[in-house]
């Protein structure tokens, strides 16, 4: 084996033991040698973070690799959250949720584990996106755009009209709260791990082949409906393990939540990172959860002194959005643009820091 090779398994192990000993630390798993857990609320936006990272993943597979614009995120991760989550609660909550309209049977006395719950919630949302995809990846541009976020709509007017399946806008309360640190950067990991394997194999490079020009990817001999239609698939399972994450993590759930900006909240985050980069939706992910978690103190009353300053409702947002056009302006191709958060890159800064200070 070579040198690099050794370098790089050397790389992850530490990188592997370092992150294990901080999400043991923050679940309290730790507290036997007198480390206690971190904050509940601190944990509580790593999670969130990790999630959001999980989709802006699955979402930049297919508007930033492949160069597709889809608006149809949001539905694919309530058909992810739906499935999980009926799956997971038990006979007796689903019975008092349901108290308007019985469920329908079989499914009211149907319970699993909530890891076999979560592979069924992506391959269901896997099978929307394979239906949606196949009229709606003939189309380009905007109008695939309008055809993705239509269907969409179509899938969470079903959910909130359905009342025997998904309660309707009443939604599901009483999820098990399974979902913890290891779950969310676990699965997140897992997500990152595989998406890069799979870009930088043929199949990938044939989906960037496609993004820069479809015309001369096609006398390539690159199948182009077939590669469109394999990542949108892929893009809705990943998207649907996100919402059943989601959901155990926040235990309940209604059709509210999976409108439009939600949608525009995961795009805004992949063209934060950039478009085809994705360590930089990672980055991105969690830059834009804590941000909108920690700019809240500007809507609650400030004491200075014998000054004292009310909160304005809303002005979180405005701050986080002026923030954002800042950086856009700045970075007009996102903060890492197409390229990858390597250890090259994160190592060369030092080690010339380091050269000069030896030089001098």
């Amino acid at each position: 084996m070579s040198t690099r090779g050794d370098k790089g398994i050397i790389r992850i192990i530490v990188v592997a033991v370092v992150l294990a000993l901080l999400l043991a630390w923050a679940e309290g798993d730790l507290a036997f040698i007198g480390i206690g857990p971190w904050d509940a609320y601190f944990v509580r936006i790593l999670n969130l973070a990790a999630i959001n990272a999980v989709l802006a993943l699955s979402l930049n597979l297919v508007n930033g690799f492949t160069g597709q614009f889809s608006l149809g995120h949001a539905g694919f991760m309530a058909v992810g959250a739906y499935t999980t989550s009926l799956l997971v609660m038990t006979p007796q909550m689903k019975k008092t949720v349901f108290f308007m309209e019985p469920m329908f049977e079989p499914l009211d006395r149907i319970c699993i584990p909530f890891l076999p719950a979560l592979l069924i919630g992506g391959a269901v949302s896997c099978v929307f996106g394979v239906l949606v995809g196949i009229p709606a990846l003939r189309l380009k541009g905007d109008y695939l755009a309008i055809a993705t976020l239509g269907f969409a709509e179509i899938i969470r007017l079903v959910l909130q009209n359905v009342r025997r399946l998904t309660n309707g806008a009443l939604g599901l309360k009483g999820i098990p709260h399974v979902v913890n640190l290891w779950w969310t950067f676990g699965v997140g990991i897992a997500v990152f791990l595989f998406f890069r394997g799979f870009v930088r194999s043929s199949f990938g490079r044939a989906l960037i082949a496609i993004r820069e020009n479809e015309t001369a990817a096609e006398l390539m001999g690159i199948d182009i409906f077939r590669h469109k239609l394999l990542a949108f698939a892929i893009s809705s399972f990943v998207t649907g393990v996100g919402g059943g994450l989601m959901a155990s993590l926040l235990t309940t759930i209604d059709p509210v939540m999976f409108k439009l900006p939600t949608t525009f909240q995961i795009l805004l985050t992949v063209v934060l990172g950039g478009m085809g980069s994705l360590s930089g939706s990672v980055i991105a992910a969690f830059i834009v959860t804590f941000m909108t978690e920690f700019l809240r103190v500007v809507e609650e009353p400030i004491h200075l002194g014998v000054w004292s300053i009310q909160g304005i409702p809303g002005l979180r947002m405005v701050i986080f959005s002026a923030l954002l056009v800042i950086v856009v302006v700045f970075y007009p191709r996102g903060l890492l643009g197409n390229k990858e958060l390597t250890w090259e890159n994160l190592s060369s800064p030092v080690s010339r820091l380091f050269r000069r200070r030896v030089a001098s």
